[in-house]
């Protein structure tokens, strides 16, 4: 599976932003979602999203983010509001084809995404 995703850039601090990710190739990824990566931290999950919509959340995201899929176009979004600086990261998507895979950071990862959220 290939992943690219689209979104990122600067953005200030309260504001919105999407970030998605098309998966192409050799198809049946059944959880999609992202991580992140913020300098000098460890990866973090933020979100995923099942096949059959069932989603997760990190704690420090609930509330402000949102993901989806769209099934046909194999893409997945992640729809941030009430942005903080401390979200600012690379943001990686990621494709598996189980959940327990996907929590495991195995599977298929995109090249990631910088995102900066200014004060």
């Amino acid at each position: 599976v290939q992943l690219q995703a689209f979104g990122g850039g600067l953005v200030q601090a309260g504001g919105s932003l999407r970030l998605s990710c098309a998966a192409s190739g050799d198809l049946f990824s059944n959880v999609m979602g992202w991580y992140r990566q913020a300098p000098g931290k460890q990866r973090e999950l933020v979100a995923d999203i099942t096949r059959g919509y069932q989603t997760d959340y990190a704690d420090s995201v609930k509330d402000r983010f949102t993901i989806s899929r769209d099934n046909d176009k194999n893409t997945v979004y992640l729809q941030m509001n009430s942005l903080k600086p401390e979200d600012t990261a690379v943001y990686y998507c990621v494709a598996a084809l189980t959940l327990g895979q996907f929590m495991a950071g195995k599977g298929s990862w995109g090249q990631g995404t910088q995102f900066t959220v200014s004060s």
